[in-house]
């Protein structure tokens, strides 16, 4: 597994990529997955290289509400290396995938001692914060068609593929909407050749196209990652 698949990790100097390097352990998340539960305490802090893990608040019906997408371009679970370890969400693996684990103390030490990795850590972690904003003002307000190219492009950046295991009922859940309204959506963008879609898999066909069907809330998040991939020099 390459070492330097994850965006985040590869944007730190040389010297404090090696200082983490050596605490870092390859593992596979499975999909379906929880890494951690709500007010579970964090024990380990995950960097994936390929999978894709959400962040989500349930409720008491048994629903869950996505706030947050993360993938190749950032980490799960850093903030209990800067402050509390309890979790406020649930980590669930969307797309399976590798990633490389450190424990929190091994990490919390390093930011302690590494200046542009705390900095780098913390810009994530207000990235993931505004991420969780965008996503609530998108589902207010924007229509379905679009939160669904928005999301679907956002995860194939984060696994690094066009081909995406995924079921409709699942997307259905993350955008909080019913799996009928994925099913016309769904059906709308194969038909216009955007998707193509079976059981359990999408492949988007025409990314531009798809971009275009998107909300400016792609755009948005995206950017505000590739922001904090270069903070490390400023």
């Amino acid at each position: 597994m390459p070492f330097n698949t994850n965006l985040l990790l590869e944007a730190l100097p040389d010297n404090e990529r090696s200082a983490l390097q050596v605490h870092l352990q390859p593992a596979e998340l499975s999909q379906q997955q929880i890494l951690f539960d709500v007010g579970d305490t964090i024990d380990a802090v995950y960097f994936p290289t390929d999978a894709v893990v959400s962040l989500v608040v349930p409720l008491s019906t048994g629903e869950v509400v996505e706030t947050a997408m993360v993938g190749r371009d950032g980490v799960i679970g850093a903030a209990a290396a800067l402050s509390g370890r309890r979790s406020l969400s649930r980590a669930i693996v969307q797309i399976r995938g590798d990633c490389l684990v450190s424990e929190i103390e091994p990490l919390r030490k390093l930011l302690d001692e590494c200046p542009n990795m705390r900095s780098l850590i913390g810009a994530h972690e207000q990235a993931l914060f505004a991420q969780a904003q965008q996503s609530a003002a998108c589902n207010a307000t924007h229509v379905i068609e679009s939160r669904f190219a928005r999301w679907l492009l956002r995860a194939a950046d984060l696994c690094g593929s066009d081909e995406l295991p995924l079921t409709q009922e699942y997307i259905a859940q993350m955008l909080g909407v019913r799996r009928t309204s994925v099913t016309l959506v769904a059906r709308t963008l194969q038909k216009a050749e955007l998707i193509r879609y079976a059981r359990g898999h999408i492949k988007i066909i025409d990314k531009a196209a798809l971009r275009d069907t998107a909300c400016e809330c792609y755009q948005t998040v995206k950017m505000n990652y590739s922001n904090i991939l270069l903070r490390t020099n400023d």
